[in-house]
C-alpha cells in the first residue's frame, strides 16, 4: 500500500486514503484488505440524500490554456473533469456511474485488494441521474465546491453532494488532474497520480494548496463568467459561493479563500493546514471539523490552533467522537459494505450523517441566511460531536 505524509498523511486502500484510529501511519487498518465471500458480484450504494427535490448530474471537461499543467509540465494546459451535481426538474431514466470501470480497476490494483471485483466502485449505486434537467430561477442556487483528498477522485464526496443538492444548491466537484490516482476524460483517456512520486516536504503541499487554488479560481470562472460551459448555470447565484473538502482538499480552502474572494466561507473537514492564515487575517466564516483524536485544541495536530487565532469572521471549531480521517468520505461507508474494513468507533453510515448534517448546517447558515442552533451547543441528537473553544484547559471541547 502507497503510504503518504502531509496534510493528506495515511494508508491508501482501495485507493482512499485511510488513518488508524489514533491517526498514526503504523500498521495497517484493523480488517484485512480482503472483501467477504458474500461481497463477491455485489455493489456498495450510497445512502438517499434527505432533500425534496431530486438530484441530477453531468461532468464537464475543461482546460485551462493560461498554464501549463503544475505536476506535468510539458502538457501546455490544465485539464480538469468537474462533476456537477444540482437540484433537477424531475427524476431521470438513468442513475450516475460513481467512477468509470477504469478508475475502480486501478484503484482497486493500487490497492492490492484481494477478492474484490475490478469495476465495483463503477456499479456503486448513487442518486443521482445523469443529465437530468436542471431547476430553479435566474440566480436562485448557491454554489458549493468540494475538493478531495490527495490521492482521491472527486466521487469520494458523492453522499455529500448529492445531500446538497437535494437541498437545492449546486455542486461543483473537482477532480485535481495528476493528484488523483485515476481520473478518466472524455475519449477514455486515464491519468495516474504523478504528483505521487514527489518528495512530500512542505514545499509540495504549498504547491498542492497553490495548485487547488489555481484550480477553483479556473473553475469558477467557468461557472460564472460571461461563457459558462454548462448549460444551467444562469441559475448559479455568484455572490453565493462557498467551498468544503475533505484532507488535502479541506486544506486548500485557507488559500482559496485567500486567493479569490468569490468564496464565501470554507469548511475543512480534517485537514492539515500547510499554507498558514496570514496575520492580517481571514473574516470570512470558516469551519473545522475533523477527528478526535488528531484535531483536537492543542492536539497532534497543531495547524488548525495556529489558524485559529487569525481567524477573524464567524469561526466553529468542531471534532466528530470515534471518526477516522475517512469518515468523511464515502470510503468507510462503502468498504464496510464490502467487508473489507470496519471502524468499532464509527460506523460509516452514521458519519456520513452527521457530515452531512454539520456541513448543510453551515452552509444554511452563511449563504441562505438561515439560524442554525445545530451549530451553536452541543446536540442530543448527534452527541458525537464536540464543540470546541480553543485557548481554555484540557476538555475545551464539549458535547
Amino acid at each position: 500500500m502507497r503510504r503518504v505524509t502531509g496534510p493528506g498523511r495515511g494508508i491508501v486502500l482501495a485507493g482512499l486514503l485511510v488513518l488508524t484510529g489514533s491517526g498514526a501511519l503504523t500498521g495497517t487498518p484493523p480488517a484485512a484488505a480482503t472483501a467477504s465471500p458474500a461481497a463477491h458480484g455485489s455493489a456498495p450504494s450510497l445512502p438517499e440524500p434527505t432533500g425534496s427535490r431530486p438530484v441530477g448530474i453531468t461532468s464537464l471537461h475543461l482546460k485551462d490554456t493560461s498554464r501549463p499543467d503544475p505536476w506535468v509540465p510539458a502538457a501546455k494546459a490544465r485539464e480538469l473533469m468537474v462533476s456537477l451535481w444540482y437540484p433537477a426538474a424531475s427524476p431521470g431514466h438513468r442513475r450516475a456511474r460513481y467512477m468509470t470501470p477504469k478508475e475502480s480497476e486501478l484503484l482497486i490494483e493500487n490497492a492490492k485488494l484481494t477478492g474484490v471485483p475490478p469495476g465495483v466502485f463503477s456499479r456503486t449505486r448513487t442518486n443521482a441521474f445523469t443529465d437530468a434537467k436542471p431547476a430553479g430561477g435566474r440566480r436562485s442556487l448557491p454554489l458549493v465546491v468540494l475538493s478531495p483528498g490527495f490521492t482521491e477522485p472527486r466521487s469520494t464526496l458523492t453522499a455529500l453532494a448529492e445531500e446538497l443538492a437535494s437541498r437545492g444548491y449546486v455542486v461543483a466537484g473537482i477532480e485535481h488532474t495528476y493528484e488523483s490516482l485515476a481520473t478518466t476524460f472524455p475519449g477514455g483517456r486515464t491519468t495516474t497520480c504523478v504528483a505521487c512520486d514527489e518528495r512530500k516536504g512542505e514545499e509540495f503541499w504549498l504547491k498542492v494548496g497553490r495548485t487547488r487554488a489555481a484550480d477553483v479560481s479556473f473553475v469558477l470562472d467557468e461557472l460564472t463568467g460571461p461563457h459558462p460551459k454548462w448549460r444551467g448555470a444562469s441559475l448559479i447565484d455568484p455572490s453565493r459561493i462557498a467551498m468544503a473538502g475533505q484532507s488535502a482538499g479541506g486544506a486548500a480552502a485557507i488559500p482559496v479563500m485567500l486567493k479569490d474572494a468569490r468564496v464565501r466561507a470554507g469548511i475543512d473537514l480534517d485537514g492539515t493546514t500547510f499554507s498558514p492564515v496570514p496575520d492580517s487575517g481571514l473574516a470570512r466564516p470558516f469551519l473545522f471539523l475533523g477527528t478526535q483524536a488528531l484535531h483536537s485544541p492543542g492536539g497532534k495536530d497543531t495547524t488548525w490552533d495556529r489558524d485559529w487565532r487569525h481567524l477573524t469572521g464567524w469561526k466553529r471549531w468542531l471534532v466528530l467522537a470515534g471518526a477516522e480521517h475517512v469518515s468523511f468520505t464515502d470510503t468507510a461507508l462503502l468498504l464496510e459494505q464490502l467487508g473489507i474494513y470496519r471502524n468499532p468507533g464509527l460506523p460509516g453510515a452514521r458519519a456520513v450523517e452527521i457530515t452531512r448534517r454539520y456541513v448543510r448546517a453551515f452552509f444554511d447558515l452563511h449563504l441562505l441566511k438561515r439560524p442554525q442552533a445545530l451549530l451553536e451547543k452541543p446536540s442530543a441528537r448527534y452527541p458525537e460531536i464536540k464543540l470546541c473553544t480553543p485557548g481554555e484547559p484540557q476538555g475545551a471541547c464539549s458535547g
